[in-house]
């Protein structure tokens, strides 16, 4: 449902950010199946293989954010980390508190979901870290094998911060998806075909930055 429109529709997003964006995303939810389903197979042969799988989905979503670094930093104006990055504009909102005044709109990322976004990207790259040096510890696997595969001391330095930052990305995750529902039948804008098409649609009565 497209909300009425103030303006004709603003192309956003590149065609490569809405890749790379798909990318990561399906990485990230097959992350947290791969992760739930092998815990549940923890020993025997079955256990090994979706624990490998796991590790080999890891693999696709390093890609997927070494691409998403590196594009913020050389592509289009609304695909760079600068578009991003509002810290005036998020401590003008923490001064609106508790009374919550939200920012103008944006043709790119929105402000308020730009921080978290950051924040996110943060996670999945330790995530990914800590995920990495398991790999090594637990199945003597990646790139960190030769310096880590016997160092099962290290095991629960590793894990416990991994299973936390594991658990902080799958509640982004059913939140995000919460909220493109909710902005998509309550909100003014539709966010989520701005990701699909690549155009944001201006609202009637959206105040622009």
């Amino acid at each position: 449902m497209v909300p009425t429109q103030a303006a004709p529709p603003i192309a956003a997003f590149d065609g490569l950010l809405r890749l790379i964006h798909a990318w990561n995303g399906l990485a990230t939810v097959a992350l947290i199946a791969t992760g739930l389903i092998a815990g549940a197979y923890e020993r025997g042969a079955t256990g090994a293989t979706l624990w490998h799988l796991h590790i080999q989905v890891g693999y696709l979503l390093i890609g997927g954010i070494f691409a998403r670094l590196v594009w913020g930093l050389v592509g289009p104006t609304t695909a760079r980390w600068s578009d991003m990055w509002h810290p005036r504009e998020w401590l003008a909102i923490l001064h609106t508190l508790p009374r919550l005044r939200l920012p103008a709109w944006r043709p790119g990322h929105d402000t308020l979901a730009s921080a978290v976004f950051l924040a996110l990207y943060l996670a999945l790259v330790g995530m990914c870290a800590t995920g990495l040096a398991l790999a090594a510890i637990e199945h003597n696997l990646g790139p960190l094998a030769e310096s880590l595969g016997d160092s099962v001391w290290l095991k629960d330095y590793f894990k416990e911060p991994h299973e936390a930052i594991y658990a902080v990305v799958a509640a982004f995750v059913a939140l995000h998806l919460t909220a493109l529902v909710w902005h998509q039948f309550h909100g003014k804008s539709a966010v989520a075909q701005a990701m699909i098409t690549g155009f944001k649609y201006p609202a009637q009565g959206d105040e622009h930055a």
